[in-house]
Parts: C-alpha cells; structure tokens; sequence
C-alpha cells in the first residue's frame, strides 16, 4: 500500500465554503490541437467545488482510503519540523501545486528513499529539482493543459488592468473619490500597440489568439518557431530571441518554463532594452526576472507596469519589494487555479495515480521525469544540468 502526501493551501480564511457563487461550471473535454481533457475512472468530488485548499484534498481520500493506501493531507510545508518534512521520510508519492509548492529539493528527495512519484497538481514541475529526480529515479508528472486557458485569461486581464490602470482607478471608487483625471493620466489604449511572448507554447499561443481581436500588433520568441499557417492567420512576427524583440514591444508577456537557459532573463540589462513605459507580465515563473531589477525598473519609470501572479519563494515573505513597489499589478499565484481549472487538475491527478497504483504507463504528455530521463512533455519544455 502506499503513503501519498498532498501539500495543499490553507481553507477560507472564514472557513470551507458552503456554497458558492455559481452552481456549476462548463464542462470541457479537450484543449485546443485536440488532446483531451482528465480521464479518470471515476472522481469523488463536485467540479466548481473548493478542491486546491486542505479540505478539499484534490477529492482524493475516499478513492486512495477504499483502495487501502493512506493520503496525508497538509499545508505545513516549510522550515524546520514542518509536517511536511516529517512525513516525507516515508512517503512513497508527492502531490503539491504551483501556487503552494512543496519544494522538492535534492536534500530533500535524499530524505525520502521510499519517494517513486512526485505529482504537480496543475502545470509547472520547476519546484521538484528535476536533476534529484533523474539521480534517484523519481517519476515526475504534471496534468499538462488542465490549467494553461486559465493562466493565458489572466494574462489577458493583467495587461488590460495596467494599460487601462484598472486597479488604481477602482481604489478611487472604493475610496470615495471621483477624481477622473487621476483615473486617466495612466490610462491608455491597448489598440495597435506591440505586443511579445516570450514563449508561444500552450500558455503564449492561448495568449496571442486571444490578444488578436484587440488589433494589436503580435510578436513572439521560442526555441520552436510555429508553422507558417499560425504565422500567417494570427500576423505573428517571430524574433529569434527574447533580447532581439523585447526593444520592439509596449507590452511583454512571460510564458516560458522555468530552467537554466530562462532563469534571470529578465535583469538590469534586458529590461534596459525595452521601450521606455513598456509593460512587462509575469504568470511564468518569478525567477525568470531579477526581482530587485524589475523594482528598480517601476521606480525609474523604465517599465510603466508589472503584472505578476508568481513570486519566490511562495508564499512570498511580508516584506517582499512586489508588494510595495509602484505601479503593479500582482496577485498571490492564482492564475491557474480557477475553480474551473481545479476541476481538471484535480481529475488529472486522480488519473495520474490510478495509471501508477495499477502499474500503468503514464499519459505521455504528463510526464516531465521517468526512468532516470526528461520525458514527454518534461523533454520538450526543460533542460538538467549536465
């Protein structure tokens, strides 16, 4: 039997909903180019329910406990005597989230000699040290797709809300005021202006064909450059680099997984290429960015805005600067957990464990690590160390 530890965010902080604001939510059953959504035997839960906090435990316990194995549920996942720590020891499967990682480091998978499963509830396996996890034969997997339409909408509504200086001109509203000229000093359209992804996969592409309708002009930078037809029906302009296009863009999003060739992209020297009163949006991963550069960036009116849903570590300290510098947009890392994104990867999850209980081969497009390799997915969107 098997000990499955599941690191999930705290409830409500007036408690586990009891209802909610809608009585259900679409159901979708694939992603765009065809791959269909979680295919579960069977799920335990209500989809548009509360599934990511503690309470809602991924609606896994009835299927793990009736099949004997034992699921631990937590929210303590750092410093010293953390539960999370004190029941890694023995635990034989891993399951947290990007928007609460537990942070599988290689001190930590060393601790964990019965570890054969780590298991990202959503998308983004950049918690797991994925070289650890190659040295010591750790199957990794992430429910690939479930949340990526999630993550683009944020993007969408995060560069709309700088541009339009949404959140400043809402605080008036909730302060009293009416002032319309304070509203609108930083307010501008987004029409016609140029827009970049760095990184046009699942998240960018989503991000460029929903961009499209605005009549804005759409660049993009990948290490795979898309088909001449996508080019050609979206206007796309392809930059061989994120240096060679971030001088040409009002707006830059972030969309590239977190790996060697990516961490600290964004420093004093990049950021210094861009437009003077650009827009820089990061739903990515925070250490893409030089978090003090993008401060400085605010400050000296370089960047006119960011937008962020990812910081490091998560949850971010109380005295982290992207919670005070000027002219920001950040949100505690909820983009891809929707409660209708919660449905999916908590369905994916639940797949994902009954391939592996039943000595199945895992969906090739969740996999990021197996049999000591990169794998599937993980092989195209990340690099190790050498």
């Amino acid at each position: 039997m098997a000990k499955v530890l599941c690191v999930l965010y705290d409830d409500p902080t007036d408690g586990y909903p009891k209802s909610y604001a809608r009585d259900d939510v679409p159901v979708i059953d694939h992603y765009p180019g065809g791959q269909s959504a979680p295919t579960p035997e069977a799920i335990d839960f209500v989809p548009g329910h509360l599934l990511g906090s503690v309470s809602g435990e991924l609606g896994l316990r009835t299927f793990l406990e009736k099949a004997g194995h034992t699921l631990v549920v937590t929210s303590d996942k750092d410093g010293a005597g953390s539960v999370f720590d004190r029941e890694l020891a023995d635990a034989d499967v891993v399951i947290s989230q990007p928007f609460w990682p537990a942070y599988l480091t290689p001190e930590r998978i060393a601790a964990a000699p019965k570890l054969k499963l780590a298991i990202t509830a959503g998308i983004g396996s950049d918690h797991v040290d994925l070289d650890a996890a190659v040295a010591h034969g750790v199957t990794v997997a992430e429910v690939t797709y479930s949340n990526s339409i999630s993550v683009a909408e944020h993007v969408v509504m995060m560069i709309l809300g700088l541009v339009r200086n949404y959140l400043p001109s809402h605080q008036v509203v909730l302060d009293g005021g009416w002032n319309i000229a304070d509203c609108v000093a930083r307010s501008y359209d987004l029409e016609g202006m140029h827009v970049g992804t760095v990184a046009a996969g699942r998240i960018g592409l989503a991000v460029l064909r929903r961009l499209a309708p605005f009549d804005v002009k759409l660049h993009y930078t990948d290490r795979y450059r898309l088909s001449e037809d996508v080019e050609r029906e979206l206007g796309l302009v392809w930059h061989e680099s994120a240096a060679d296009m971030v001088p040409h863009c009002d707006v830059v999003t972030i969309n590239a997984p977190l790996h060697p060739e990516t961490e600290g992209l964004f420093g004093d020297e990049l950021l210094a290429t861009m437009k003077r009163g650009a827009y820089l949006i990061n739903t990515a991963r925070a250490k893409i960015v030089d978090r003090d550069a993008v401060d400085r960036a605010l400050r000296s009116r370089q960047l006119a805005g960011y937008a962020g849903d990812v910081w490091y570590p998560q949850p971010a300290p109380a005295d982290h600067p992207w919670r005070t510098m000027p002219h920001h947009g950040m949100t505690p890392h909820i983009s891809g957990s929707s409660l209708s994104a919660q449905a999916r990867y908590a369905a994916g999850t639940r797949e994902i464990l009954e391939s592996w209980l039943a000595g199945r081969p895992i969906r090739d497009e969740y996999l990021i690590v197996d049999g000591g390799a990169l794998a599937g997915t993980g092989a195209h969107s990340y690099s190790v160390n050498k």
